[in-house]
C-alpha cells in the first residue's frame, strides 16, 4: 500500500510539473522551465522510494503499470478541474482498454 500512496502523491507532483502552466502564457519560459524542475523534483522524492520499496512485491513490468494508471486517473481530474477540459468517451474507452493492459500484466499465466 506504501507504493501505491508514493506513487499517487508523485503522480499529482509531476502532473502539475507537466501542465499547470498551460494557463500561465504571461510567464517566460526559462522560469517556467525552472519552476516546473523544480516540481518535478518533488516528483521524484516519491517516485523513487516508491518504486524501491515496490520492487520485489512487484516487478517492474508491474510497478511502471501501476504508475501509468495512476497517472491517468491524476491527469483525467487534473484536465478536468483545472484546465476545464471535457472528459470525452473516447478517452474513457482509452482509457479502458489501458485498464484492460492491467489485466494482462498482472494476471498469473
Amino acid at each position: 500500500m506504501k507504493t501505491i500512496v508514493l506513487l499517487c502523491f508523485s503522480n499529482i507532483f509531476m502532473t502539475f510539473a507537466w501542465y499547470w502552466h498551460l494557463k500561465f502564457d504571461n510567464i517566460k519560459l526559462w522560469k517556467l522551465v525552472l519552476i516546473c524542475w523544480a516540481i518535478a523534483f518533488l516528483e521524484y522524492c516519491f517516485m523513487v522510494p516508491a518504486n524501491r520499496i515496490g520492487y520485489g512485491q512487484f516487478n517492474a513490468a508491474q510497478l511502471k503499470t501501476i504508475q501509468e494508471v495512476i497517472s491517468l486517473v491524476v491527469f483525467s481530474f487534473f484536465s478536468v478541474l483545472y484546465l476545464h477540459e471535457s472528459m470525452k468517451w473516447n478517452y474513457i474507452v482509452g482509457f479502458v482498454f489501458i485498464v484492460l493492459a492491467v489485466f494482462f500484466i498482472f494476471h498469473k499465466w
